[in-house]
């Protein structure tokens, strides 16, 4: 039976490989030819689903099935906060409006190219989770504590603050604290998938570090202009100290082999999606990944709690209160009346009420905001100030000691960092935070006074 026949027999383009794999299967075992062969075929293509068990035939039946559920369609809208975009950031989000499982979409001001999904990007699908539209560093996230000293400190006792900062945390690619931390989350179930259970050790060795890229701890002024009930406090100043980082080197390993296995899995005619595949949540592969994401968003929030256990208590400071957000992860959500699988690369939940930090730069503020829960974004606002400028070009084109002599200039003091987070790197916060209005409302500001980074140059292990 040639490809001309099958086609008259209704096999669609896609499928006729897996048809003729089959067909020479039962051939050469002489179970079936001529007349009872294509009427076993034009079954099957009739109703797939009654024959994926069948020890020939199946694999052709799952691939009919397969061939239904994504019908090539017209590509999903998005809407845009914010004008200064990268166009690789947009060529990027209507690709993703492509992929067949997308329901809805958004693209937020701090926007710029990734890998599949942009960072800033927002991606709702049915039933189905994208690995690389969560990111490679799960559920990372931003962790501010509002502490119990007088905001002038900073300047008397910048020593203690500094040696807190150097002691409290480990920064650069494969970095660990001399003593393993305790913790809550390493009690998990770490079993759930050969990835977390292989990684288990490597993770709480990596407890409480920071790793490298844009990751930071730093110590600033929260400016309060009046009293927030969420918050607790009155109009002020308060010392504060303020994270970035999230699951370390085992989030990327669960990003790479579930990105792996979604890659690989992709239909036929949508393999130039790529780094989109996607697993669906029905599967044995989408619900592993779906726990393992889970356990990475635990195991980033254990990461920033030993951090300002440990940074607080060198610089002999109580937490009076507290915010905490994070992005690249996926949430379950109901939108339009319906649950989907909410993708949020680079961008933080702002839903109404929900409070949250988007942070600017080590030379500019970040700020504390309230989600209004606009339907039109998803829900969501941007991580941060985002990026204008690559890693390479930045250190290519600037001097950090001399970027570090004038920001001392101004009052900020950086024990560490690398010439490819400097400032300049970065869009303008307040830019940022203006094309976003109809999204949060400012409650406070952050100035950095005291940052680490890492030095070493390189993005998250």
């Amino acid at each position: 039976m040639n490809t001309t026949q099958l086609r008259k027999l209704g096999v669609p383009e896609n499928c006729i490989t897996p048809a003729i794999q089959a067909i020479q299967l039962v051939a050469k075992a002489g179970r079936m030819k001529g007349t009872g062969l294509r009427q076993q075929i034009r079954e099957i293509v009739e109703q797939p689903e009654l024959h994926t068990g069948d020890a020939d035939f199946g694999a052709f039946a799952q691939s009919l099935i397969t061939d239904k559920e994504f019908i090539v369609h017209d590509p999903i809208t998005y809407q845009t906060w914010g004008t200064d975009i990268d166009p690789g950031a947009h060529a990027q989000m209507r690709q993703a409006c492509t992929v067949p499982v997308a329901v809805g979409a958004a693209l937020m001001p701090d926007a710029h190219i990734g890998y599949g999904l942009p960072i800033g990007g927002v991606l709702a699908c049915d039933n189905a989770v994208i690995p690389y539209a969560v990111g490679v560093d799960i559920a990372c996230r931003m962790k501010l504590s509002i502490l119990d000293l007088p905001a002038e400190t900073l300047k008397t006792k910048s020593q203690q603050y500094e040696h807190a900062l150097e002691k409290g945390t480990a920064f650069g690619v494969g970095s660990a604290h001399e003593k393993p931390q305790d913790h809550a989350v390493m009690d998990e179930d770490w079993s759930v998938t050969k990835v977390t259970r292989e990684y288990r050790d490597k993770a709480w060795k990596q407890l409480g570090s920071s790793g490298s890229g844009n990751h930071f701890v730093e110590f600033g002024v929260l400016t309060l202009d009046q009293r927030d009930e969420d918050l607790g406090l009155d109009a002020g100043e308060y010392v504060s100290l303020l994270s970035h980082s999230g699951s370390r080197g085992t989030g990327a390993a669960v990003c790479s082999v579930y990105s792996s296995i979604a890659q690989a899995r992709l239909p036929s005619r949508y393999t130039e999606l790529g780094r989109l595949g996607w697993l669906g949540l029905d599967t044995e592969a989408g619900q592993e990944y779906w726990a393992a994401m889970n356990l990475m968003g635990e195991y980033a929030a254990a990461n920033h709690a030993v951090i300002h256990r440990l940074v607080s208590k060198l610089v002999g400071a109580k937490v009076l209160a507290g915010v905490e957000n994070h992005h690249n992860f996926a949430w379950k959500e109901i939108h339009n009346g319906r649950e989907v699988i909410v993708h949020r690369k680079g961008a933080t939940p702002a839903g109404a009420g929900v409070l949250g930090v988007i942070p600017g730069s080590m030379a500019s503020p970040a700020f504390v905001v309230r989600g209004k829960g606009n339907e039109a974004s998803l829900l969501s606002a941007s991580h941060g100030a985002g990026r204008c400028m690559s890693r390479t070009k930045a250190r290519d084109t600037y001097n950090w000691k001399s970027v570090k002599n004038d920001l001392a200039a101004k009052g900020v003091k950086v024990l560490s960092a690398g010439a490819d987070e400097v400032p300049y790197v970065y869009k303008d916060i307040f830019s940022v935070m203006q094309a976003q209005t109809d999204l949060v409302d400012t409650i406070a500001r952050f100035d950095p006074k005291i940052v680490k980074m890492s030095d070493d140059g390189q993005s998250e292990d």
